[in-house]
């Protein structure tokens, strides 16, 4: 029988470096006749470990406890303050107050830099800004009230707590938001 014994050597023994050769060892490779001992881990963080951002989380059912949003129109010559009160006790909830737009006449405000100073003001006003809360049932002292912004026919600004009424000379628009 005639066998023929074939070698590939695959060194290159001349010395020099050929910058075209691609079958440089790039020490990633295991080696022709190497042995593995053991599995080892890569360093660092595996792939696709890094912190990503995560999905919202959308609710899709309503709880008791949820914000309702509200939009009452209260007509010309109704207390504004006494209108959103009531509208708490019949409906048993806490009203936030978020937002109002008319104008009002006569106007009683305690004002904020002048400690138990209360003014009554007379005559019609732009609402600027009305902000508060309603705690219907038996509320702690100071939680219910609003607050209160106006400017005036010559473009003075006033404002502060509403203490006693605050009467629509007009359709008032408040937006509110009810809770339990």
């Amino acid at each position: 029988m005639n066998r023929e014994l074939s070698i590939n050597e695959t060194s290159n023994r001349s010395g020099g470096r050929d910058d075209d050769d691609d079958d440089r060892d790039t020490g990633d490779e295991a080696k022709e006749g190497a042995v593995e001992v053991g599995n080892r881990r890569p360093r660092g963080r595996p792939p696709g470990s890094k912190n990503k951002p995560k999905p919202p989380i959308f609710v899709t059912r309503d709880s008791p406890n949820a914000l309702r949003s509200h939009v009452m129109e209260i007509a010309g010559g109704a207390d504004v303050a006494e209108s959103v009160a009531q509208f708490a006790r019949r409906r048993q909830r806490g009203v936030c107050v978020l937002s109002g737009s008319g104008s009002v006449a006569n106007v009683t405000l305690r004002q904020p830099a002048a400690p138990g100073a209360v003014v009554a003001l007379h005559g019609r006003f732009e609402i600027l800004s009305l902000t508060g809360a309603f705690l219907p049932g038996p509320a702690p002292p100071g939680s219910t009230g609003l607050t209160v912004y106006l400017a005036g026919g010559q473009g003075q600004v006033v404002g502060g707590s509403v203490v006693g009424s605050l009467i629509a000379a007009g359709p008032v628009m408040v937006i509110a938001a009810t809770f339990r």
